[in-house]
């Protein structure tokens, strides 16, 4: 698995458009996109009693990993368990599909059905379910445009129109709404190998330094 360098910046809706307009002429969109609107992506989020991950997170911890459920387009037919975890400064990400009813046991309590030992991500799951306490908290949904360029491995995102919920029951729920977080918009770029001077020279928007944003620790805060 192979770690990718990430960066983000706090944006807002006329950088989206600015970006929106340079952006294609030298990236295509990304496979999950289904138009130009790009696609809503939903994770459900999971941390400990003692909100290891969140507190992880702001305090800056370099060595730290966090588990989430994610789905895309409101279809429930594929749902990914993912890992992030970051070393070194470097991202990495694991992921693994289970179904909708493995999900809802999941969200119920119910972890059984994760202990399938040909398996390994499900198995270590299941183990810091168990041991660790982890428990579902947060639900955070947007809409996403993604673009892609294969010299590098470069994958840069515009995230917007945030919603959040400490509901994780709504997880799997086609009426799911949720709270908005107002003028919340994220530039996300990562690349495996190097970035493309024509890609750093379009995202480096003026006054819009890298920032340590996440939208689980925001969405967090914004609950309390």
């Amino acid at each position: 698995m192979t770690g990718r360098h990430e960066f983000k910046h706090n944006i807002n809706y006329a950088d989206i458009l600015q970006l929106r307009s340079r952006l294609p002429l030298i990236m295509e969109m990304d496979e999950h996109s289904t138009s130009k609107a790009g696609y809503v992506v939903r994770s459900l989020y999971f941390d400990n009693y003692a909100d290891k991950a969140l507190f992880e997170k702001i305090n800056g911890v370099d060595n730290r990993e966090k588990f989430r459920l994610r789905l895309y387009n409101g279809n429930f037919s594929l749902i990914l368990l993912e890992k992030k975890s970051k070393l070194n400064g470097l991202c990495y990400k694991n992921s693994a599909p289970i179904s909708a009813e493995v999900c809802e046991d999941v969200i119920k309590g119910d972890y059984s059905s994760l202990n399938q030992p040909d398996q390994p991500l499900l198995v270590e799951f299941y183990a810091k379910l168990k041991y660790q306490q982890l428990r579902p908290r947060t639900i955070v949904e947007y809409t996403r445009e993604a673009y892609i360029m294969k010299a590098g491995k470069v994958r840069v995102t515009l995230d917007h129109h945030i919603r959040t919920s400490n509901q994780p029951a709504f997880f799997l729920s086609s009426s799911y709404t949720g709270f908005s977080l107002p003028d919340a918009c994220i530039l996300e770029v990562k690349y495996d190998q190097f970035l493309p001077e024509v890609v750093r020279s379009i995202t480096a928007l003026s006054s819009r330094p890298t920032t340590s944003f996440s939208k689980y620790a925001v969405s967090r805060i914004f609950q309390e």
